[in-house]
């Protein structure tokens, strides 16, 4: 009901996809959980099906742990049945339609929140040692979520869990998680720390343009049927006697929504946070609700995520052809949903503008290759991880596109010389590709390019280039050598 077959996978997929045949302990993209994941899609055939199930999956767990939350906290069924409501009908559904760390992300936040509520509970030292062990995963598929220690420290400090800080359990629970994150920390060394690189380069390119204003407010947005819920729990943790032990809960988002605020964070990197405030809301409405004729409004409870949802359904999902959106774009373009980075409105959604066009692009480029002499010696060099990572994804050859851009430049086999090139080259001067590459090779030809116009792609060139005059690896490990320095 979400996804129409029409679209194909969102460019980010395709590369976290592609790290399956890069087994590593570390990414210039993301940590190496998600490729992980993708190596058990890949050994299981690498279908579509497998691909949206994991994101799926995590979405369900996510709904499973607050699930217990509730049960943890002595909830009735109406408190089980609307905070499963409240998670499911939210902006989660959007973010576990696609196969991207976010996913896993949602839910180790959620995990990790249960540990500290459990640990809360029963005094247990078993929950530092299981915290750990979910903060190192949930680090391993996503650095996001030192966010949640830095936002739960001050918290733990206002409250009498400070007391936490004097339990050698804390520290060695704490070694334990260092050993398991050792790994991907001793690979940032060894490749000079290149997410501190990332960092910069989000945050002079993106970040830099965050409007703190819009954070807040599509905070809102992502749980609007649900905000009844959440601004509960607040209520309940303040105030309510029987959640007094909790409210250490309280300070935390206040404290971890001051840090993503100070960091000009994107909006996304907070929608872990709320799931466990879902849970206290839910618990504390069923106490609210339990008697009299307030018991009634039970069911209208449950009812307002799903209502608010509805509306949300018709435009913010790829569940509608593009030939749809172009027709009724009016509400699109009323909501700001075509307008992408560049400020300009165009056809489609970016993000659904960013699902199509793959499928044809790898088509014809095994169509080229076929059709080249000496194809085993033929490098396939593309403009972006997107265009590379869908032709090593949808090809029949077995092919191995690659290019300067993200993990795909640490990917080149330069052990192979190339006599022949296929260069994929986003939209722009066709004339100026072939002036700069002809002079290297004996033939030089248009072959063909993306005509999706609805695409994000559309416009992209394919050039085929044959009987290269020099060995052209020289240029490509002095491109690599330039890049890499640039970093």
């Amino acid at each position: 009901m979400l996804l129409s077959s029409e679209y194909d996978l969102q460019r980010d997929e395709y590369l976290h996809l592609d790290q399956a045949n890069h087994l590593t302990w570390g990414y210039l993209s993301v940590p190496p959980f998600t490729s992980w994941t993708s190596y058990i899609i890949q050994l299981l055939g690498n279908s579509i099906l497998l691909i949206k199930f994991f994101p799926a999956l995590y979405g369900a767990l996510t709904i499973f742990i607050v699930w217990k939350a509730i049960e943890e906290l002595n909830g009735n069924l109406f408190a089980l049945i609307l905070g499963a409501t409240c998670v499911l009908f939210s902006a989660l559904l959007r973010l576990n339609t696609l196969y991207q760390p976010n996913s896993f992300d949602v839910l180790s936040w959620t995990v990790l929140y249960f540990t500290l509520l459990k640990y809360i509970k029963t005094d247990n030292a078993k929950w530092l040692y299981i915290g750990a062990v979910v903060f190192a995963i949930g680090f391993l598929n996503k650095y996001n979520i030192l966010f949640l220690l830095i936002g739960l420290f001050p918290s733990l400090l206002l409250t009498k869990h400070r007391k936490l800080f004097f339990n050698p359990n804390l520290y060695f629970a704490a070694l334990l998680g260092f050993a398991l994150i050792f790994p991907n920390l001793l690979w940032q060394y060894n490749n000079n720390f290149p997410v501190f690189h990332h960092l910069k380069q989000l945050a002079e390119t993106q970040l830099v343009n965050v409007n703190r204003f819009d954070f807040l407010k599509n905070q809102l947005l992502f749980f609007i049927g649900s905000l009844l819920v959440i601004f509960a729990s607040f209520y309940a943790l303040l105030f309510r006697k029987s959640l007094k032990e909790y409210r250490v809960f309280f300070f935390s988002i206040l404290f971890t929504l001051i840090a993503f605020l100070n960091f000009r964070a994107k909006d996304y990197y907070a929608i872990g946070i709320y799931p466990i405030y879902i849970a206290f809301g839910s618990v504390y409405l069923s106490e609210v609700l339990k008697e009299g004729w307030k018991r009634y409004l039970q069911p209208i409870a449950i009812a307002i995520p799903l209502l608010f949802f509805i509306p949300i359904y018709k435009v913010a999902f790829p569940n509608k052809s593009p030939e749809y959106i172009v027709q009724h774009s009016g509400c699109y373009k009323k909501m700001g949903l075509l307008r992408w980075e560049d400020g300009k409105d165009h056809l489609l959604p970016q993000d659904f503008a960013d699902m199509l066009g793959w499928r044809e692009l790898a088509l014809k480029v095994d169509s080229i290759y076929l059709s080249l002499p000496n194809k085993n010696n033929t490098l396939i060099l593309c403009d972006n991880y997107g265009q590379a990572g869908a032709i090593n994804y949808y090809t029949k050859q077995k092919l191995n596109a690659v290019s300067f851009n993200a993990d795909y430049i640490n990917w080149f086999d330069l052990s192979k010389k190339y006599v022949n090139l296929i260069r994929v080259k986003e939209a722009n001067d066709v004339n100026a590709e072939l002036q700069e590459t002809s002079p290297f090779f004996q033939n030089s030809i248009l072959a063909d390019s993306i005509t999706n116009r609805y695409a994000r792609e559309y416009g992209s060139t394919i050039f085929a280039f044959t009987g290269a005059k020099i060995d052209i690896r020289e240029r490509i490990r002095d491109e690599i050598e330039q890049k890499k320095n640039y970093r």
